[in-house]
Parts: C-alpha cells; structure tokens; sequence
C-alpha cells in the first residue's frame, strides 16, 4: 500500500499540499485563455483533485524501477512515457470538465481548448515532479528500513551474547560448589549433607528466574545471602558477612545473577585461602540514577595475586557491556590485604522497564 494512502491524516496533508498548484493553474488559465477566475477555480479544482491521485501511482512504478548504474536512461524514459499518458488523461478529463462547464457558458469550452497543450505540458511536469518526490519517500524509506535491520540484529546479537553469558554462570558456580562439597564430605559428613540440600535450594530459586532479562536488586541480594549460607556451613565462624544496603536500592532492576560471580570470587580467592577467616561485606548504594554495588573481602597478601581476568570478572563485564553499553562498568582494586569488586549501573525500577 502506498504510504500516504495507508493514514488519513497524510492524504489530508496531501491534498492540502496541491491547493497552491490549483491556484497557479487556476492564474494561467485567466491569464492565457480569458477565462475567468470563477470558472477556472470551478475548473481546476475536482481536475486537481483527479490529478492529486493520478501523481500517486509513480510510487508503484518507482519501486519496480530503482535508480541504478547504467539503467538511467532507461528509467527516464519509462517515466516520461508514463507522464505523456497521464497528461493525456488529464486534459481528457479537462475536456469533460468544460464540456459541462459549457452548457452554462458556451465560449468556455473553446478558450479551454486553446489552453489544452499548456495543460497536457503541466500535467506531464507535475508528474515528473511526483516521481522526483516518491524517489526521495523510497529513498528515506529504504534508509530507515536498513537502520532498523542493522538495530534488529545488533538486539539479536546481545541476545545471544546475553544468554551465552548467563549460560556460564550456573555450570560455574556448581563447579565450585561441588568442589566445596566435596572438601567437606572428608570432614564432616552431616554438613556435606546440609550443604547439599542449601546447594539445591539455591539452585531452585536460580532456574525459577528462567529467561528474566532483569530482576528487582532485592531477588539478587537474596540469591547471594543464600548462596552465602551454603558456603557458611563448610566455613563456619572464618566466613563472616557485614552488610551495608540502603533501603531505596530493593526495587532497582539488574541483571539476574549479576552479583554471583562476584561473591564467589569472594569466598574461593579470599576466605577460603586464609586459616584465620574473613570478612565479606556487601554494600549497595543509590543516587542519581545510579546503583552502586560492592563487594569487598579479605585475602592473604602473601598468596600469589587473587583473580587477574577470572571467568567471573570478565562474564560480568561482558554482560554490563551488552545490556549497557557504555553506561554500566565493574571496577576491581585492592588496598592492602582486601580486594573490592564494585558495580556501577543504572538504577531503573519496575515503573520504567
């Protein structure tokens, strides 16, 4: 369908846009022929209005036509040929017109027919002019088709990336999970079994989120106090947890399982490396339009470098980046023996996603 057919507001415009042709046809034709404005306002108008619709079909023509290399010459002709027969219509109609036109003033066809080869010349210009005009619509057309290609794929693309990403997650933090089990299973065998069933509770609660793009900050931070607690069983008093969460930040949306592989680097590179134990705080902070989140442990100084570009790190980075862009980032530093992970992106509520 032809794009300004497809609304009413735009055939309004349309239309609206041929009243100064009908008025300059309106002027040569009292100005060459005699004829006056009366008549040929009464002329022009429903011949305008005709023709209005007749410079709508060159967008058919336009589009089995594309402007290409080596075909101009042959494209140029179509479309004079098809101007010459819808001039012709056009003062075939004219005539009509000034045949009824006549029967209330005789000399009005004749001064009419003086002016048929200016009309046919018109006619066969305002076509060219259509066609000049649906060039550009198709142009415009074919350049935001293309933009909307190029942003449909770059969605599908972090889609994918997305999901890649996310698969990650749960096969590595069951790996580590398993390899805690199995430590424990040595040294007490009734933990081992508590940790399994906290083990499967966590993993409940991570398939329950299913493809969830994005979940309140308040679900993340009970995924990581479970997760915590399964951990707390093989460590006992070494793991220590300190929390620092402002009330406004529950019902910003992240990522699911943004915080995971942050936590676990907290407890596999840090806690589990020191016989004293540790500390690891969690801290969450909001403001203008920021969600800031951190994740700081203790860790032996003396041990080789925690974590350097692990797994973790750089799937959350990755997935910052797809959802994103340039407005989310993950900074890691360390001061003296502790290591912080902090997160920084936008704090969007339910209300706006």
């Amino acid at each position: 369908m032809h794009p300004i057919v497809a609304s009413t507001t735009r055939i309004m415009l349309y239309l609206l846009a041929w009243l100064p042709v009908t008025g300059l046809l309106a002027f040569l034709l009292h100005v060459t022929g005699g004829i006056s404005l009366g008549e040929s306002a009464v002329l022009t108008g429903p011949l305008c209005l005709f023709y209005a619709f007749v410079c709508l079909s060159p967008w058919y023509l336009c589009r089995v036509l594309p402007l290409g290399a080596g075909q101009i010459a042959s494209i140029l002709w179509s479309h004079i040929a098809a101007g010459a027969v819808a001039g012709l219509l056009w003062i075939v109609v004219a005539k009509g017109l000034g045949l009824l036109i006549s029967r209330y003033d005789p000399p009005f066809d004749l001064q009419l027919s003086r002016d048929l080869p200016m009309l046919f010349i018109f006619g066969i210009l305002l076509y060219m002019l259509a066609v000049s005009l649906h060039y550009v619509l198709l142009s415009f057309q074919t350049s935001r088709d293309a933009e909307m290609q190029a942003h449909e794929s770059l969605m599908l693309a972090r889609e994918a990336e997305l999901k890649a990403l996310k698969a990650q997650i749960n096969p590595h933090f069951l790996f580590n999970s398993l390899n805690s089990i199995s430590a424990l299973t040595v040294l007490d065998a009734a933990k081992a079994r508590d940790m399994c069933i906290r083990l499967s509770d966590f993993l409940r609660s991570t398939l329950s989120l299913g493809d969830k793009r994005m979940i309140a900050f308040s679900e993340e931070l009970a995924l990581a106090r479970t997760y915590l607690s399964v951990e707390q069983i093989r460590f006992g008093a070494r793991l220590r947890i300190c929390e620092r969460v402002d009330a406004g930040c529950g019902s910003c949306l992240v990522p699911p399982l943004v915080m995971q592989p942050l936590v676990e680097n907290a407890v596999k590179h840090g806690i589990a490396g020191m016989l004293e134990g540790g500390t690891i705080r969690l801290e969450a902070c909001c403001g203008n339009g920021q969600l800031r989140i951190g994740v700081e442990n203790e860790f032996d100084a003396d041990a080789p470098a925690p974590r350097k570009n692990g797994l973790g790190l750089t799937n959350v980075r990755g997935r910052l980046r797809a959802l994103y862009d340039n407005r989310a980032r993950l900074d890691t530093c360390v001061h003296g023996n502790s290591f912080l992970a902090e997160l920084s992106l936008p704090c969007e509520d339910r209300s706006h996603a």
